[in-house]
């Protein structure tokens, strides 16, 4: 099982990147805005999910834990595959399907390409209590380059090394409140300093 994939950008288009990995370009299909996030020649990091089938393997990758744990529960619904799950997220995001299934309300998935009325009613109902809305702040989609984009990217690579995404979220929102902005304009000093915060005991007791 292929879980995760760390490496260099080769190319990024449309709703596929290909990432390289110890020599081996592996195509990722991704959302449309997440490709958009990606550069060419830049180090990525994506959390992936494996879909077998008799005729071919696919690779689906996802910006952050909640995306991947939607997406593994839309293809579990019957009618939704892969492809469709991921047009999903292209339009919603995972706080947005938790709200439309709370309010038992599928107009939002009827508005996705290739979801039908049946299908849209069948995902709300499928869903149902297994989505919690997340209360925080709306999401601001945020420049390339500015904090928090980048303080997101640092807490993607923190999930990708083991660490609960609560516990890396707040040590990531600590760094940024306590360091100063020249320190924590680039994912790698962010990403340095934050693990500094989490502590060498803290690392080892985590899976």
């Amino acid at each position: 099982m292929i879980s995760s994939l760390r490496g260099t950008v080769l190319s990024a288009a449309g709703g596929m990147a290909v990432i390289e990995v110890g020599g081996v370009g592996f195509s990722v299909q991704l959302t449309p805005d997440h490709v958009l996030s990606l550069r060419v020649g830049d180090e990525a990091f994506v959390l992936t999910s494996l879909i077998v089938r008799e005729d071919a393997l696919q690779l689906f990758g996802f910006a952050d834990l909640d995306q991947l744990q939607v997406f593994e529960l839309l293809t579990g619904v019957s009618g939704v595959g892969p492809k469709s799950a991921i047009g999903v997220l292209s339009v919603l995001s995972p706080d947005q399907i938790a709200e439309a299934v709370t309010a038992d309300d599928d107009a939002p998935f009827r508005k996705v390409s290739g979801i039908g009325p049946k299908t849209a009613k069948l995902i709300v109902v499928s869903l149902s209590g297994k989505l919690a809305v997340t209360r925080r702040a709306p999401v601001v989609k945020a420049a390339a380059g500015s904090p928090s984009s980048i303080g997101d990217s640092v807490l993607v690579a923190l999930v990708g090394l083991g660490w609960p995404e609560k516990v890396a979220a707040e040590a990531v929102a600590e760094v940024v409140s306590d360091t100063d902005e020249k320190l924590r304009d680039s994912v790698q000093t962010l990403l340095r300093l934050t693990l500094a915060r989490l502590g060498p005991a803290k690392q080892t007791g985590r899976p």
